[in-house]
């Protein structure tokens, strides 16, 4: 990808724990100038996540993107989960990254063992193949072995494995600073990284940040 391309990005959600993840990567990629295009990708696990964490029921699915950000959106295209013959289900359709956030277990099962058998999992088989970037965000505890297994067959296949894990180094006050971090983490690692990550400068940095606020 040059510097100058628009990136398009798809964005896969399940049913783990961790809606507000998905609420927030959508918000920083629709405010991004270097995203072109995302397609959102539910499944229906995933729906019923955001109705009982978010308060935010699906109903027509494409207007959820609008309920997720408060606003219309102008990027996000909605793809239904069953419909495997959907442009991102092949690898002649460009697409520079993906992220499945929260990542279930269920899911991660799926992907690790090539088992296209959904939109979400069929996508994450084609950004393997082709070499592209695909971050999942495992989001479970404890891990059993099966669980452990299929992260590392997931990531000896190219994945990235990025649990949903906060970080408490920048000394967040609410879940959003918790949840705002761990997101551009996420971001960064498709090549997008934010302006408002916090990055770690050391010892002597982090005191001097400190007495500052």
């Amino acid at each position: 990808m040059t510097h100058d391309e628009k990136q398009t990005v798809t964005v896969g959600v399940t049913g783990a724990s961790g809606a507000i993840l998905a609420q927030k990567i959508l918000e920083l990629l629709e405010a991004d100038a270097r995203v072109e295009r995302i397609h959102l990708v539910v499944t229906e696990t995933g729906q019923r996540l955001f109705a009982e964490e978010l308060g935010v029921t699906s109903g027509d699915l494409k207007q959820l993107p609008a309920r997720l950000l408060g606003r219309a959106s102008t990027k996000i295209e909605v793809l239904l989960n069953k419909d495997i013959g959907a442009s991102i289900a092949s690898g002649s359709y460009e697409v520079h990254s993906m992220v499945v956030i929260p990542c279930s277990m269920g899911t991660l099962a799926a992907i690790a063992n090539g088992v296209s058998d959904d939109l979400v999992a069929r996508s994450a088989d084609v950004m393997l193949k082709e070499n592209r970037k695909l971050v999942l965000c495992v989001r479970d505890t404890p891990f059993n072995r099966i669980h452990l297994q299929n992260m590392l067959r997931a990531q000896e296949a190219g994945a990235v494995i990025m649990p949903a894990i906060p970080a408490f180094y920048h000394q967040p006050k609410t879940i959003d600073e918790l949840v705002t971090q761990y997101v551009c983490r996420v971001l960064a690692q498709i090549g997008l990284a934010q302006k408002q990550m916090f990055r770690w400068g050391g010892t002597a940095s982090a005191a001097t940040k400190k007495a500052k606020a």
